[in-house]
């Protein structure tokens, strides 16, 4: 299997959280962190993508800034591909407190069985971008093409390259609870997310709790 590269995007504008989404209090610790944690184990490249990197010390890792600043979700997604050294890159949003390693997995199997260049959830309300696995080689040029051709939307170039999509309904075995891709934009969803998360953690820790046997 190829290696990953996994690019946790933050320090957005943040306008309807009031505040920098990934430094957030969730549950304890800066959301940033959650995220994070999620998903390291998984990574054989770990990056955070931040325009104010100083805010982001504490994670031991240096954040990377846009590389064209002011090109929107799409410039976004050219730094974290152009910062990444593996052949795969995933890109999560940082406000995503039960991102999926598991359905990660699975996206980048789909690559590496169908030599597909995205593999992307198809959601009720659309793909989900910032989680998604990317290959690099192959889409790097495309999103740079868009940019240069005046485009912001985030999926401007997917009609360039081959997408291999994961219909929703056949996530029930990854995510049964349906929240890998909850997002906490306002302080509402925050708290909701919250409180979802204390239930989600707690069978979390119960599935990976091992069974009984002999000692």
């Amino acid at each position: 299997m190829p290696m990953l590269s996994i690019v946790i995007q933050a320090g957005g504008q943040s306008q309807r959280m009031g505040q920098d989404k990934a430094l957030v209090p969730f549950l304890g610790q800066p959301l940033i962190l959650r995220v994070l944690g999620r998903v390291a184990e998984m990574a054989d490249e770990l990056l955070v993508t931040a325009n104010q990197p100083e805010k982001y010390a504490f994670l031991g890792l240096t954040p990377i800034p846009d590389i064209l600043p002011g090109c929107g979700a799409l410039g976004g997604l050219y730094t974290a591909l152009s910062a990444a050294h593996h052949p795969l890159v995933t890109v999560i949003a940082c406000d995503m407190p039960f991102v999926n390693p598991q359905l990660i997995a699975v996206e980048m199997a789909l690559l590496n069985q169908t030599g597909a260049d995205v593999a992307i959830v198809h959601t009720a309300t659309g793909l989900e971008p910032f989680h998604a696995v990317y290959r690099r080689e192959t889409c790097l040029p495309q999103v740079l093409a868009a940019l240069e051709a005046g485009k912001r939307r985030v999926d401007a170039w997917f009609s360039q390259v081959n997408l291999v999509t994961i219909p929703e309904d056949s996530l029930q075995r990854l995510d049964p609870q349906g929240l890998t891709f909850m997002n906490a934009n306002t302080p509402a969803e925050l708290a909701a997310a919250e409180k979802q998360a204390q239930v989600y953690d707690a069978a979390e820790q119960a599935r990976n709790q091992p069974g009984p046997g002999c000692v």
